[in-house]
């Protein structure tokens, strides 16, 4: 399990700030260079935002041109924060701050309460529900478990869409919400939540950003001083923000607009707690003078599963879907997604353990397999069919890495041989660090062969064996290391939260797999009822589940599994049918009714000055180049310019190619200027081998721009149709 493409466990720093460049394609660079004015990275799945935007803010403090400690990067999960925190580090830039919206503003609203309010900042409660329940008892309304949930998540999402008690029911009721209970009865539970909150001099995770706004809202001098520190602002996964985060970035930016934003609203799944993608769909509107990159350049997915991924939203409707990016995968073929329909839940199950035990057979490691399903409530009948094939297996959310009792004990004991291990005879015939470490571990529990079963005995060993396997990898990387550098390494990771990889298949839900990816990947449960889920009945919440099942596929690279059952219970009615979101992509299915969306293209589109947007002509924005002889991706300028590669066979008109350079020559020595600035010799010899016969062919080829295709069209049009201009110029 991975959050990022494959890459060296441990990479080597850049030596320069060129070389942090090294390695990123073109519109990947063109994000790593883009360092003045509002960027917009429209970033398709598995196309490397992550990489372009920590290549970003690292090239742009390597070059002197961001000082660390100006740049605030803002993600959404801690995990998320750390990977940004150390792949800055790798690369240089570990003075940036990488932080969730939550985080930073809490580091803030620390810093400036003694100032703004007096006193220490108000506790946090860890969970809201029993606050909840005592609301509803102060109410006199009864509420079981599942209703306190969901009366929490309603307060929450009120709160980040910034609804205050007396407006939920009309905001409820305008935004499509299915209120769980009457919308007056939780209205009149969360003014009371509010109350009680106050009474106990409290605050919730939700008041951290409400404070944190109010303050830089009410005390300028308090938003200068921040807005002083920062000054370069990086916002990961935007399409998940909510109009609460998006009103604190907009205090943080003041009147500045020194902000890089990424996403991809065709990943937007997360609007029950109030994300929305249209600020990220709105950019440009907000920033007329931005810069939009597109990333479609797939380098996680092979061009089957991509395939797949596209068909998928080429029909989805709605705003989001007039925005989405077709993919291009940069990976050798693979197998076709695999369709399965089973009889009922326990046989589907059975069936993926049984595939899961194939690919096990064929050197897939388990840690790099997937089950994914829509609701937590289908993990048990997996966990259950993986533990009697005897496939060992994680439950994606469980207990942080690094907090486990078994890693913590783990840690300290490396941490003492790291001290004193001069004098522990443990280590007498460890002759390297890996060596080191089993000797330390097997102290602790670990043992060479793991033990039977899948229980807790089970999870403890694959805990340590990471442990060892890290090990393996930090001395393969790092020769002479020893065993404090390894312990200061696990020290940053920790810190970092930066687990290593357990061995066992992940059990997630597809909410919960958002950002990770595996070799293969089994989505289970694609039935009518589940996805889309039943309670999904608007046009918005289904499309929503579409996007779902998107980002599901989206985390295979190679394998894909994609199953249902027909009933619930074995010897039950076989009433279910395949999800509506694959007709006309599993095999023998028909196409659905839905609107075919035009896809967006890679490439670049700069922005222009304010004054200027409305009589400025817009760049056309460029596919992936892939070679029109043999279908190779393309990354090299000229091969680009010719879109065919060097050693593809050409079939130019030599001719013609002659008769340009000539035109070429006369307009050079008119112009006074070296004749590659006319148009340079791959840019002729591409276009002696189209041969043009209008504007738009023309200009589509690399090479000829928007100035040169009014600048010199004509007269390339007219050699392309066999008219002679380099004779009749001499004439003249």
């Amino acid at each position: 399990m991975t959050a990022a493409t494959h890459s060296t466990l441990f990479p080597q720093t850049p030596d320069s700030a060129d070389a942090v460049l090294d390695g990123l394609d073109p519109e990947q660079r063109e994000v790593a260079t883009a360092l003045h004015g509002p960027v917009c990275v429209l970033a398709g799945a598995g196309t490397g935002k992550t990489r372009a935007i920590t290549h970003r803010i690292a090239y742009g403090v390597r070059a002197g041109i961001l000082q660390p400690s100006s740049v605030l990067a803002v993600t959404f999960t801690n995990r998320a924060a750390g990977e940004m925190r150390g792949r800055l580090r790798q690369l240089g830039a570990g003075g940036v701050q990488a932080r969730t919206f939550h985080s930073a503003a809490l580091r803030q609203l620390q810093y400036f309460w003694p100032k703004a309010v007096g006193g220490g900042l108000p506790r946090i409660i860890d969970r809201k529900i029993q606050l909840v329940a005592d609301a509803a008892a102060a109410c006199r309304v009864r509420l079981d478990r599942n209703e306190l949930r969901d009366v929490t998540a309603e307060i929450e999402w009120s709160k980040v869409t910034q609804t205050v008690p007396a407006d939920y029911a009309a905001a409820a009721v305008k935004s499509g919400r299915e209120a769980p209970r009457d919308p007056a009865e939780i209205a009149q539970l969360y003014a009371v939540y509010e109350d009680l909150k106050r009474d106990r001099a409290v605050i919730d995770f939700e008041d951290v950003l409400l404070l944190t706004v109010g303050i830089l809202q009410d005390r300028h001098d308090i938003a200068d001083e921040v807005r002083a520190q920062y000054q370069h602002f990086v916002v990961d996964e935007y399409q998940d923000v909510s109009p609460l985060q998006q009103r604190l970035l907009e205090l943080w930016l003041g009147d500045r607009d020194s902000l890089c934003v990424v996403g991809d609203a065709s990943q937007t799944i997360y609007s029950f707690t109030g994300a929305t993608p249209d600020h990220l769909l709105d950019f440009r509107l907000r920033h007329p003078g931005a810069t939009v990159v597109k990333l479609v350049r797939d380098y996680r997915s092979s061009p089957q599963v991509v395939h797949l991924a596209n068909g998928l939203l080429a029909q989805a409707r709605g705003r989001a879907a007039d925005h989405r990016l077709e993919l291009v995968s940069q990976r050798d073929p693979g197998p076709e997604p695999d369709y399965s329909e089973y009889a009922d839940e326990p046989a589907e199950a059975e069936g993926a353990a049984r595939r899961i035990r194939d690919l096990l057979s064929a050197g897939v490691p388990p840690a790099e397999i997937a089950i994914l399903f829509r609701t937590n409530s289908q993990s048990e009948i997996y966990e259950q069919a993986l533990a009697d094939a005897g496939i060992p297996y994680q439950l994606r959310g469980a207990e942080r890495f690094f907090e486990r009792p078994e890693v913590r004990k783990a840690g300290i004991a490396l941490r003492g041989a790291a001290r004193f291990g001069a004098n522990d005879s443990l280590l007498d015939d460890a002759v390297d660090l890996p060596s080191q470490v089993r000797a330390v571990l097997s102290g602790e529990g670990w043992t060479a062969a793991p033990p039977a079963g899948s229980g807790a005995v089970r999870e403890r060993w694959e805990s340590l064996a990471a442990l060892v396997n890290l090990a393996q990898g930090f001395a393969a990387a790092k020769p002479g290391a020893t065993l404090a550098d390894l312990v200061a390494e696990l020290d940053e990771r920790a810190n970092a939260q930066h687990a290593p990889t357990v061995q066992g298949v992940t059990l997630a839900s597809l909410h919960s797999a958002k950002g990770l990816e595996w070799d293969a990947v089994f989505l289970v449960g694609v039935a009518e009822g589940m996805m889309p889920i039943t309670y999904a009945r608007t046009d918005e919440q289904i499309e929503e589940e579409r996007r779902l099942l998107y980002v599901g596929v989206t985390r295979a690279r190679e394998h894909l599994h994609v199953s249902w059952a027909l009933s619930r219970s074995p010897g039950g009615r076989p009433g279910r049918r395949p999800s509506r979101f694959l007709d006309g992509l599993r095999p023998g299915s028909s196409a659905g009714a839905g609107r075919v969306t035009v896809a967006g293209r890679g490439g670049i589109e700069r922005g222009f000055s304010t004054a200027a947007t409305a009589a400025a002509p817009r760049r056309h924005s460029r596919t992936p180049a892939r070679c029109r002889v043999c279908g190779r991706t393309l990354s090299e300028a000229g091969e680009m310019k010719l879109m065919r590669c060097d050693g593809c066979p050409s079939d130019m008109d030599e001719g013609l190619y002659e008769r340009l350079r000539a035109w070429r020559a006369v307009q050079a020595r008119r112009s006074g200027q070296p004749a590659f600035c006319v148009f340079t010799d791959r840019t002729l010899i591409a276009i002696a081998e189209v041969a043009p016969g209008d504007d738009g062919e023309l200009a589509r080829i690399p090479g000829v721009g928007v100035r040169k295709l009014h600048r010199f069209g004509e007269d390339v049009l007219a050699i392309c149709a066999g008219r002679d201009l380099a004779e009749e110029d001499d004439g003249d």
